[in-house]
């Protein structure tokens, strides 16, 4: 796709060196490419270090982590493969911090871990909760809290929450299957025309890949509702 005939929401760097590029991920742009054509971060972001460092021929960036294409926020990629190796060992060896915001439909309880079982059919691309002994089935934690809660327009929670493991769709599944789906999640609730899934990758912390320094970088939640009935900073 020729990405200059078209309209490309710019893509925010919080942090960049010669092994790491942190970026904030515009809701439903696909991190990579995908069957869509529309423009993805990684193809983005690989011109732009192109044509700020003026490098001949192919660019390396690698995908360090995943996040569902409706979700925004931050996200790691690696400019190195050492980099890169260092950075998904973190993820394996949970040393890589993961924080979202979210907003769910019902009152949610000030704070719990959800521990479930999930499979994904890979010809309808919808993951469900099942049993630990299902057959591809895999295991899926997070720790979460409550922010604040409001009843306008409707009983809704905003919450915090910590992925203890990565699955695909994990935090959109797990509070659904609980009653609690997300605002604007159209594959595991209900969403209007023009409505965003109100899920945010608000933090990330990881250690530098070369340095060993602890680092954390932030990006708050987009303007507009539902973020604003919780006037979310």
């Amino acid at each position: 796709m020729d990405f200059n005939a078209v309209i490309v929401p710019v893509i925010p760097i919080l942090y960049e060196d010669n092994h790491l590029l942190i970026a904030v991920k515009p809701p439903n742009m696909p991190v990579q490419a995908d069957s869509s054509g529309d423009a993805d971060m990684l193809t983005l972001l690989k011109a732009g270090v192109k044509e700020r460092y003026s490098k001949p021929g192919g660019v390396y960036l690698g995908m360090v982590h995943r996040m569902d294409r409706p979700v925004g926020g931050v996200i790691a990629f690696a400019r190195t493969s050492k980099a890169a190796a260092r950075l998904s060992e973190q993820l394996r060896e949970h040393s890589m911090k993961r924080s979202y915001m979210a907003v769910v439909r019902g009152y949610a309880d000030d704070d719990g871990i959800m521990r479930d079982y999930l499979i994904k059919d890979g010809k309808t691309n919808v993951v469900s909760v099942t049993d630990k002994d299902a057959v591809g089935s895999r295991e899926a934690v997070l720790r979460y809290k409550r922010l604040a809660a409001t009843d306008m327009p409707e009983p809704l929670s905003l919450l915090e929450i910590q992925l203890e493991t990565g699955r695909s769709h994990q935090i959109r599944v797990q509070f659904a299957s609980r009653g609690l789906p997300l605002w604007a999640d159209a594959r595991y609730g209900m969403a209007r025309l023009g409505e965003t899934v109100a899920l945010w990758g608000y933090a990330l912390e990881l250690i530098h890949p070369t340095r060993k320094e602890a680092m954390r970088f932030e990006a708050p939640p987009p303007e507009g509702f539902p973020w604003k009935w919780f006037c979310v900073d």
